[in-house]
């Protein structure tokens, strides 16, 4: 950073690497200030093993188990937050009301502790009260009742399990809607609905012994030192073998640039590290479409470079992918993606010369207008040169929460198939309704017009993850009924409806005893493997239950004529197990191969070179242009790319911290790019207002400080979910519903020119 700025409180240049010192030092903090110091070391050994319990962060896959450790800096803030030692009893809410509850931030709330007690809220005192279990669900049953059919939305959380969320979408469907509001709306939709029209599924495509075979590895729109981070020690063993790891984002994120692992001996020894991207290229927010363009023009440009046998064999439309292509001119290339011609020729060169590659991408390329189209295109790079369904290559989204895509597979999902729904008509002798129901947008929509009356949550923070605040915290105030499983207090859970209750539920962490013993739950990993994950903790209340226990208890007060035995279904999870292998393909033996480690790998056919598309090919598509979004109005717009800070995940924020942006203490943070300043006449630490640059909506963020930062031209950044308020409700993709969090146009104007700083 230049030596010459003027000192901002908060702000300090890091220089050092991710991973190493500073993520001991952190974990170690996590754990002091969280648990009781007995128990942390045991528990901590037991994530990510054969015999404990997964962790309930990020979902990338666990490796071989050679090592002492599998968990990273993250995850064990992830384990400390929920295995804590401090707690929120009744007590607690008879002395704090609701609305002096709401005056405290994010981070305050979840810090208090663990929920203890199922509670209901009073408005007489503005409190939430305790309530016995049975009397709760029978008074739920009785308003879910007297509700229209598509009045009620259920809203399923990453970190639910596959045996909760089967039973989630079990009641829905016998209660009579498809209304699935789903934490995948919000991130990877697009993945989801994009790659089943490529490949013919809605999932990456590669295993970690893929990487041991790679050649290169093209990184685009993710940081993985803080979403997902053990993916930091596949890629230090990369880097190490001198495989090229090609980065396309528009901020320098230190985890791609230098990496010190905490199991080297070497690195933590001689206080060394290692360079992560062989090559950084900081692409616009919203250009990655032209940069993928741009690739692909070179790639047909050169000689031999594309997999004439495969296109011809296993793929159709390329012809008119091809066309387009080469209809793309340069200049709008270059302008949009805010690369060069000759950077966008080092890839491809990079690209024509490995004989496998994974592309592997995260939310900077899903959460735009056409999100979609841009998951689209990756696979189309990749098909080019026959670089899926062969060793060491293939397509890898980068899931987030631990169990986003076990709660796809296990049936959550607004657009059910026919063949899903005749099964379960098949097996519980009722008929699910087939009409498609809401997504996160849709239902956020319904509770505005007052046609959505009610919302289960199974887990999630769904008002605060949502954007448009300004809309979605008084929707969730306007239902007659809300219902939240978890583990922490939260804002959603205070944006109070008619009736609202707040259910306590079992951690990953927790031992789960039910009637036949200790039970495991199941997870499905961003590679597609499922395995079992058993918490070994005393529960942090006797009152808490289970998440599957929870919802049977919901379901029986509800469906008076059920055919299903929800509460023997809780006794044994293998019950639950059983009828999963019955409805859904891939389950095959599931209670069998779930108890050998490691588990077992869903059913993947294009790692075959199979292709269950209408057509029996993998399919070219074709992006139009070169405009991933919605245009700005007028001079001076820019794009804002909403963020986490390395001491958060998802909504939950663990401290006020982002250390390896150099941010201390503080979240009001925003992200500029020199000239962008110059240009505007800010200088590093001014306090600004943002306001949002399109014609049908302008909205604000007030008072947030300017920090000078490596981050592409033309391009800002900001806290999640802070600057959520700056995002429209309907600024997403058509195709999948997910909101454009990464690439709103935004102005961005200095408060007072007296007062330029804190």
């Amino acid at each position: 950073m230049n030596n010459k700025r003027r000192s901002v409180p908060g702000i300090r240049h890091y220089d050092g690497p991710a991973g190493g010192w500073g993520a001991l030092k952190a974990t170690a903090i996590a754990v002091r200030t969280q648990m009781d110091t007995l128990y942390a070391p045991a528990t901590l050994l037991r994530t990510n093993q054969p015999d404990g319990f997964d962790c309930p962060g990020c979902a990338w896959p666990d490796k071989e188990h050679k090592s002492t450790f599998q968990f990273c800096e993250n995850g064990a803030k992830a384990v400390t937050w929920e295995a804590t030692s401090k707690r929120v009893t009744p007590a607690f809410f008879a002395e704090n009301t609701v609305s002096s509850l709401l005056a405290k931030s994010d981070f305050e709330l979840e810090g208090y502790g663990r929920l203890t007690h199922p509670l209901v809220y009073h408005p007489e005192s503005d409190t939430f009260r305790p309530v016995e279990w049975e009397q709760a669900f029978a008074r739920i049953g009785e308003i879910l009742r007297e509700l229209p059919l598509d009045a009620v939305e259920f809203y399923t959380s990453g970190r639910a399990s596959n045996e909760a969320a089967y039973l989630f979408q079990l009641f829905a469907r016998e209660l009579g809607t498809n209304n699935f509001p789903d934490c995948s709306n919000m991130c990877h939709e697009a993945t989801s609905v994009g790659l089943p029209r490529s490949i013919g599924i809605g999932k990456g495509t590669v295993s970690l012994d893929d990487f041991d075979n790679t050649e290169l590895v093209i990184s685009i729109g993710h940081n993985p030192g803080t979403n997902h981070p053990r993916m930091m020690g596949t890629l230090h063993e990369l880097a190490r073998r001198n495989v090229p790891i090609i980065v396309l984002n528009p901020m320098r994120e230190r985890a791609l640039e230098r990496f010190a692992d905490p199991q080297s001996v070497v690195e933590m020894a001689t206080y060394s590290s290692t360079d992560i991207a062989s090559t950084y290229f900081q692409v616009k927010a919203g250009g990655d479409a032209a940069a993928l363009k741009g690739i692909a023009k070179h790639l047909l440009e050169f000689e031999n470079a594309l997999d004439q046998a495969f296109i011809a064999t296993h793929t159709q439309g390329f012809e008119e992918f091809a066309a387009d292509i080469q209809a793309t001119n340069w200049e709008s290339i270059e302008r949009e993606s805010g690369l060069m011609r000759q950077d966008l020729h080092q890839v491809a060169a990079a690209y024509a010369k490995s004989n496998a590659t994974i592309i592997t991408y995260g939310m900077g390329i899903t959460q735009h207008n056409k999100g979609t189209s841009n998951v689209r295109l990756i696979a189309d790079l990749l098909l080019m040169r026959g670089n899926i369904g062969k060793p060491g290559a293939g397509i890898c989204p980068l899931r987030g929460h631990s169990n986003v895509q076990g709660n796809r597979t296990v049936g959550i999902s607004e657009k059910p198939t026919a063949a899903f729904l005749g099964k379960i008509e098949e097996v519980f002798g009722f008929t699910p309704p087939a009409a498609h129901g809401h997504d996160a947008v849709q239902a956020t929509e319904a509770m505005i017009n007052g046609s959505a009356k009610a919302m289960l949550c199974l887990g999630g923070n769904f008002a605060v993850a949502m954007p448009d605040h300004a809309r979605a915290f008084p929707a969730m105030r306007s239902l007659d009924l809300s219902v939240h499983v978890g583990t922490k207090l939260n804002r959603t859970h205070l944006l109070t409806a008619k009736e609202t209750y707040l259910f306590p539920c079992l951690g990953r962490t927790e031992l789960d005893m039910q009637q036949t013993g200790r039970q495991s739950i199941t997870v499905e990993d961003s590679m597609s493997m499922v395995h079992a994950s058993s918490g070994k903790l005393k529960p942090a209340s006797p009152a808490l239950r289970s998440e599957p226990a929870i919802v049977a208890g919901l379901a029986k007060a509800t469906l008076t004529h059920t055919k299903i035995d929800w509460e023997n279904l809780v006794t044994d999870y293998d019950l639950i197990r059983d009828l999963i292998e019955k409805t859904i393909p891939g389950f095959e033996q599931y209670n069998q191969r779930i108890r050998v480690p490691g588990g077992f790998r869903m059913p993947l056919p294009p790692t075959e070179r199979v292709w269950p598309t209408p057509t029996g090919k993998a399919m070219f598509s074709v992006f139009e242009g070169v405009d991933e979004n919605r245009a700005g109005v007028g001079d001076n717009v820019l794009r804002l790319v909403t963020l986490r800070s390395h001491d958060q995940y998802n909504t939950t924020i663990y401290a006020l911290d982002d250390r390896y942006r150099g941010v201390f203490g503080r979240r009001d943070i925003l992200f500029m790019n020199e000239g962008d300043m110059a240009q505007l006449g800010l200088e590093h630490g001014d306090r600004v207002d943002i306001s949002t640059a399109l014609p049908d909506s302008v909205q604000h963020l007030e008072d947030i400080t300017v920090v000078a930062y490596s981050i592409a031209a033309g391009t800002v950044g900001a806290y999640y979910p802070e600057a959520n308020v700056l995002v429209p409700l309907d600024y997403l993709d058509k195709d999948s519903g997910t909101p454009s969090y990464k690439s709103v146009p935004v102005r961005v104007t200095l408060r007072s020119k007296e007062i330029r700083a804190i």
